[in-house]
């Protein structure tokens, strides 16, 4: 491969040598390119277009590591369904760093590379149906705005794996402006060594919070910056009504990008209770929990940042406490503001809240649309649907009309707003499970359809409706799985 030229420097492997393991990425017996982000690419800089589709095909496979290049798989700890066990990429191998073109540095990623010392077991495989669900889900969110990793080419390893039946194997390669976690510091503090979690914060804040490095106390600098990074990116899922599925600690990423695709979904009829996760019997990480599962993931990371903060121990728990405690009104304040906008409000005011819950309560109660009711609210005119003219529905959008009035900036201004923030498209469940199935068949023409569809998700047309349509009873899907 002496042809192939990629810078791919591995900062991350400057740390101490217990948060990761060298290794390259097993060889797959007949590698072959199923779908391929060439928009991605270009974006990040990615320059893959100077080698043939064989040779650019085994790089993305892990059968070729380019020389000089230092491949690592990450060691990192997690609370699971609120259970600690420690973990690290299983399964997954960071082929190395790279800049964008405007100097920001990411990591590429093969997930489903194959074993390492942290697969517990596992086979270190991936299938073709859960990689294609990350790339899909991923590249929606990335168009819906939503902070996210993202995904750069599925590659089939002519191989099979096996989980309940036996199915077709793949590789995701994957993007992120990094893979450091809530749990890799829960990780550190397993290690009984201050110094590695020392070593790690410094790293942590130099790439992705350099604002907090002249900070006298930068533990918990670090923890407030991560409270409201992590409220904004809850806040944008909930506006598009997107439920991650497992928000355990080793799945909230601190460059506060969403990671980890498995059991994830987005909404139809709006139910605050909605759980798509297999394994979530108890509705722990269901849309209306998320909120509050990112405060708990936060303060399993203020446990660990407590050694590096200055001060009485006492004082400093205290102090920490008080910090946590912010996430509350920092969270309830950006979910105001994103319900007003999708309500056309450019400045919600706390009496707004109630106009906001009560439409809520009348979608949940009617099991309306999540996505639809928002979208077709920012039209002019309201669509034909029999929901919308009940006498409860009606008197609230009189009360709703009346408010719009009171905006300064006038009923076309608020409609634009509404159309920035109400998607006309999402990648519904039933529609992804339609395309993963075709795929998994060989056939990869729904899948590419589906991808086009979400591309931008906030210009209407009628090109959309096969897409925008709520699931048929016999079309819903109701659990979602990890696919390890």
């Amino acid at each position: 491969m002496s042809r192939f030229k990629i810078c791919l420097d591995p900062t991350y492997t400057t740390l101490p040598a217990s948060l990761f393991s060298k290794l390259s990425p097993t060889p797959v017996s007949e590698p072959k390119l199923i779908i391929y982000n060439q928009n991605l690419a270009d974006e990040l800089g990615l320059d893959l277009g100077n080698i043939s589709e064989k040779e650019r095909t085994h790089f993305l496979s892990g059968n070729r590591v380019p020389e000089g290049t230092t491949p690592f798989a990450q060691a990192y700890a997690g609370h699971q369904f609120g259970n600690f066990t420690v973990l690290g990429d299983g399964r997954a191998i960071v082929l190395g760093e790279f800049l964008s073109p405007a100097g920001q540095r990411f990591d590429l990623q093969l997930k489903g590379s194959g074993r390492t010392p942290y697969s517990r077991g596992g086979d270190g495989r991936a299938a073709v149906g859960p990689m294609l669900r990350e790339y899909i889900i991923s590249e929606a969110m990335h168009a819906l705005g939503v902070p996210t990793t993202r995904s750069l080419a599925v590659v089939s390893t002519g191989e099979t794996v096996y989980r309940e039946t036996p199915l077709p194997g793949a590789i995701l390669s994957r993007t992120a402006s990094s893979h450091i976690r809530v749990g890799t510091f829960e990780f550190t503090s397993l290690l009984e060594d201050k110094t590695i979690t020392e070593k790690l914060l410094h790293y942590l804040i130099e790439r992705h919070f350099p604002e907090i490095k002249e900070k006298e106390n930068q533990p918990l600098a670090l923890l407030e910056a991560v409270i409201y990074q992590q409220a904004e990116l809850i806040t944008h899922w909930m506006r598009v009504g997107f439920i991650h599925g497992v928000m355990n600690t080793d799945n909230m990423a601190l460059s506060g990008e969403t990671i980890d695709y498995g059991p994830c979904a987005f909404m139809d009829s709006f139910a605050p209770d909605t759980v798509f996760s297999s394994i979530d019997h108890k509705g722990r990480y269901a849309y209306a929990n998320q909120p509050y599962i990112a405060q708990w993931n936060i303060a399993r990371l203020a446990e660990s940042l407590l050694p590096l903060m200055p001060g009485k121990k006492e004082e400093v728990i205290e102090e920490a406490e008080a910090l946590l405690n912010s996430f509350e009104p920092v969270y309830k304040t950006m979910w105001l503001s994103m319900m007003g906008s999708k309500l056309g409000l450019a400045d919600p005011q706390k009496e707004d809240e109630k106009l906001i819950t009560d439409l809520l309560d009348w979608m949940h109660k009617v099991k309306a649309d999540f996505t639809n009711t928002f979208h077709q609210l920012g039209k002019a005119e309201l669509s034909e649907n029999e929901l919308f003219k009940t006498d409860r529905f009606e008197s609230w959008h009189t009360r709703w009309r009346k408010r719009l009035k009171k905006e300064p900036q006038g009923l076309d201004s608020s409609l634009s707003l509404m159309g920035t923030v109400n998607p006309a498209v999402i990648p519904r469940n039933h529609k992804v499970e339609e395309a993963l199935t075709a795929a998994e068949q060989g056939d990869i023409e729904p899948f590419k359809r589906l991808l086009q569809a979400i591309e931008q998700p906030y210009e209407d047309g009628d090109h959309l409706l096969p897409y925008q349509a709520q699931p048929k009873q016999t079309e819903k899907v109701y659990q979602t799985f990890c696919g390890t």
